[in-house]
């Protein structure tokens, strides 16, 4: 096993390798030419994309189709460190917002989301990010050390920026769209059995149906789609971004690096569900081989072997050195785990301007007249 805090430090120095990728060729539960139904998309304000699956057709009438975007990959990796066997690897900070219990993990925007900014976090995860833009990300990953693999944008605050370092995406080849219909049926006639009165004009009619009172027809909308070119997953772990993390170098770096490496092989080299929505349930196609490969800076590209197991070990290992007990008890108040309450107050200012988050906006709107 790969629990000695050395293994990985040549990939940490400069000269390591650029990146670690991997592709695996997926297929429907049901076969080869089973149906896919892709993410689907809001139309864009300017109306040059009307909504819908997101397909890149080209002049040689191939076509590209989008089945999982790179931020809904890395929502679903990033939930591995809510379960049991992977919790302790990471803080687990708990947001009490009315009656529900947030994780940060769930959070669309990791450190950089309102509902941990307007906590009594606030204060601390500002600090953080600005440490970060001064090139110290160790006080964000004592917080949430995920932001640093997943990456994270403190869009509201102090602009700082952490890219992801782990990217994947699943995209459909040569496709096929197809279309369908359905008819919505009710329990019974309401009106025929004098129930309900005839709808006396079109917004009672529309509101009949909302409710489920009329035949509802629904033609022509999209069926999802035949991949004849097959489905690819393609994932990447920045190396060369992760040594970002620490560009001076120095010694006292490596128990942050180590630590982010540790998280960022164990969500890489994990194995993610394949049920990714309604009439969406892939698995590999076992006619093709998955490929895992090192590439350097020169383009050189090695075969890359590391295991689950052995990354998770590592992550233990480092997460100790690192002061987190990947072994403790969750919730106990003297480890890192924290529960917070979401404030209404300080989401109030910030709405407001009256927080120093919002006063920072409220001063760009002035300045740019909006």
């Amino acid at each position: 096993m790969n629990d000695s805090l050395e293994s990985f430090d040549s990939w940490l120095k400069d000269g390591g390798p650029a990146a670690l990728v991997h592709r695996e060729y997926l297929m429907p539960v049901e076969g080869h030419d089973g149906v896919v139904f892709p993410a689907t998309f809001a139309a864009s304000k300017d109306k040059t994309f009307k909504g819908g699956y997101n397909i890149d057709e080209f002049p040689d009438g191939k076509n590209i189709c989008l089945i999982d975007s790179v931020g809904s990959q890395a929502n679903r990796i990033e939930m591995l460190f809510a379960k049991r066997d992977y919790a302790g690897l990471v803080p687990q900070i708990i947001v009490k917002a009315g009656e529900n219990r947030v994780n940060l993990l769930e959070a669309g925007h990791r450190a950089g989301d309102a509902i941990i900014r307007c906590s009594a976090l606030q204060d601390e995860l500002q600090k953080a990010f600005k440490a970060v833009l001064k090139g110290d990300a160790e006080p964000l990953a004592r917080i949430a050390p995920t932001s640093l693999v997943f990456g994270a944008w403190d869009s509201r605050d102090t602009q700082a920026k952490l890219p992801r370092l782990i990217t994947s995406t699943i995209r459909a080849f040569d496709i096929r769209k197809l279309t369908r219909s359905a008819q919505y049926v009710p329990a019974t006639e309401y009106i025929k059995q004098g129930l309900l009165d005839a709808p006396p004009d079109e917004k009672t009619k529309d509101a009949y149906a909302e409710r489920g009172f009329v035949h509802v027809p629904a033609s022509g909308s999209p069926g999802g789609v035949i991949a004849l070119g097959g489905i690819r997953r393609d994932s990447a772990l920045h190396l060369a971004g992760l040594r970002l993390l620490a560009p001076d170098g120095q010694e006292k770096n490596w128990p942050l690096l180590r630590y982010i490496i540790g998280l960022a092989l164990t969500a890489f080299t994990d194995s993610p569900a394949g049920y990714l929505r309604q009439g969406c349930n892939l698995v590999l196609d076992p006619e093709k081989a998955r490929e895992f490969k090192m590439v350097y800076g020169d383009g050189r590209r090695e075969d890359a072997t590391l295991t689950h197991l052995e990354a998770l070990a590592y992550a233990k290992a480092a997460a100790l050195a690192f002061g987190i007990n990947p072994d403790r008890q969750i919730g106990d108040p003297s480890g890192p785990d924290r529960e917070v309450e979401f404030d209404k107050g300080l989401a109030q200012k910030d709405i407001s301007g009256e927080s120093v988050v919002g006063e920072k906006k409220r001063q760009k709107s002035a300045k740019t007249g909006r």
